[in-house]
């Protein structure tokens, strides 16, 4: 989805951030013009890796000599000065590495795919597929900086967890930091930070969430209801295998920082279109959200949800992709190999259709009754139509009297 969707949507940001004034206090930051993006090769790989919490690497390609290609590698680069500027202080390094000069070096740190920005943190290595640009990267390091299981111990973090209905998360009550609570700390590491998990220690918190000692929930986006991993007590692989298998949810925000969760799906979607704080997009992501909790056990079923306010530059190139009007929710089915697509006629400008309306078409999807080579059949069919009226026009009646 990210390869059809973002183009250089980094590159665009980045130039609004560093060409910006403003006044001092609440600005954006300019980049100062110091390099703090390292030069990573052999000589100094091992030093960078142990005098840092975080080093993150960006894995390239030799510099291009074609000028529009070395502007691109240009703002990548900026993107990362700019975030090791803003981070200054946290203890995370920034390098770069060359895929031909320092492809030794690649192959010790396992960096197999070019163009990837990889994060290493102890013994882990967590590949960053998000939009490349500093303010979403920033978001990013600091939530990898962070304990991988956050604590729940309060009234107020109960209800701020509860709140959290647009991410997949798991909890779990344990009696202490124990054998049973590491396991769940280590299984959390693994996923971080694109599954959030929270443990309690509070009989007070575990009795309102029905949680029982050594017992794990799993809570899909938008789902009242949570999934109790079985078995008591769950050992590390226990916890990542259900993960695994349950980490695709019937409904789904596409974050900048979560592209890379929809570029591991197949080439087909159900997408919708929404804004949240428009009237006509929270009640019509009210009903999407009535749809995905009927499906919730349709292992087939995956919505996902993208709010166009959080993506303005792609706005513009959505609507003339996809001949859609944004500012009125939308959905359809979309083949992001080829950006063919389909979507359900919402041209009535007084009702959304309802959640039997939105499930019956659902439903048509699922079984391929609707599908994204319609348009292309259609265009096929025209065009032959085409073909046929140009035949006749262009017979002269004539040539068959003479036969």
């Amino acid at each position: 989805m990210q390869k059809v969707w973002v183009s250089l949507l980094a590159g665009l940001c980045l130039g609004l951030v560093f060409f910006c004034s403003a006044e001092e206090g609440l600005e954006f930051p300019n980049f100062d013009g110091k390099d703090r993006v390292l030069d990573i090769n052999e000589r100094n790989y091992r030093k960078a890796l142990k005098r840092y919490d975080l080093l993150c690497l960006f894995y390239h390609e030799p510099l291009p000599a074609n000028k529009g290609l070395q502007k691109q590698f240009q703002m990548t680069e900026l993107v990362l000065e700019l975030t090791a500027q803003v981070l200054e202080n946290k203890d995370i390094g920034f390098g770069m590495v060359d895929s031909e000069k320092d492809a030794k070096v690649a192959k010790k740190l396992g960096l197999e795919e070019v163009g990837s920005l990889y994060v290493f943190k102890d013994e882990r290595v967590i590949e960053f597929d998000g939009e490349l640009s500093a303010d979403t990267l920033v978001e990013f390091l600091l939530d990898v900086l962070e304990d991988p299981v956050e604590m729940i111990n309060s009234a107020m973090e109960l209800l701020a967890f509860e709140r959290m209905e647009e991410d997949i998360r798991l909890i779990g009550y344990f009696k202490g930091e124990d054998s049973y609570f590491k396991a769940f700390q280590k299984a959390s590491e693994r996923f971080q930070p694109y599954i959030k998990f929270f443990a309690t220690f509070d009989k007070s918190v575990a009795k309102h969430l029905s949680l029982k000692m050594n017992e794990v929930n799993f809570y899909e986006p938008f789902m009242e209801e949570p999934a109790i991993l079985p078995g008591r007590p769950l050992s590390e692989m226990d916890i990542v295998e259900f993960v695994n298998q349950h980490r695709r949810p019937q409904e789904t925000e596409l974050k900048a920082s979560n592209q890379s969760e929809e570029d591991d799906m197949d080439g087909i979607h159900i997408v919708a279109f929404a804004e949240e704080e428009d009237p006509d997009g929270y009640e019509f992501l009210e009903i999407l959200k009535d749809v995905a909790r009927e499906n919730t056990n349709n292992p087939e079923l995956s919505i996902v949800w993208i709010d166009p306010d959080d993506f303005p530059l792609l706005t513009t190139y959505w609507e003339k992709t996809f001949k859609l009007d944004l500012f009125r929710p939308q959905i359809g089915v979309v083949n992001v190999t080829d950006a063919d697509s389909v979507w359900l006629d919402m041209s009535n400008d007084e009702d959304l259709p309802t959640a039997e309306e939105l499930e019956d078409w659902i439903e048509d999807v699922l079984s391929g009754r609707v599908n994204t080579e319609d348009d292309d059949e259609s265009a096929d069919e025209k065009e032959d139509h085409g073909d046929t009226e140009d035949s006749e026009e262009g017979h002269d009646p004539d040539d068959d009297d003479d036969d």
